[in-house]
């Protein structure tokens, strides 16, 4: 059974820092992408970024580009985004993804608050 578990969400000042960790199992954690999406109020759920395998960050979208860096512990089954320069905007539920053929398992998700 396949479990992603989100923590370190929070309430952070602009311009601070956050790491998320989302610790998986019930797969080969190892050999698949990690991705990481995020729904504000009101709004889709977008794609941030993602890690393959080989633990380099793919950013998706321009909005994080250069902020958000993603690491992985494959020993651990975990996957660490590290969130700098923070701004408000940033504000949302993100969800840990991983994508097993064709279905889509997500976590439940850890709230971030970006707001002085």
């Amino acid at each position: 059974q396949v479990q992603l578990v989100e923590s370190g969400g929070g309430l952070v000042q602009p311009g601070g820092s956050l790491r998320l960790s989302c610790v998986a199992s019930g797969f080969s954690f190892s050999t698949y992408f990690m991705r990481w999406f995020r729904q504000a109020p009101g709004k889709e759920r977008e794609l941030v970024a993602a890690v393959p395998s080989s633990g380099i960050t793919i950013n998706d979208g321009d909005s994080v580009k250069g902020r958000f860096i993603i690491s992985r512990d494959n020993a651990k089954t975990t996957v660490y985004p590290h969130m700098n320069n923070l701004k408000p905007e940033d504000t949302a539920v993100y969800y840990c993804n991983v994508k097993i053929r064709a279905d889509d398992y997500w976590g439940q998700g850890t709230q971030v608050t970006v707001s002085s």
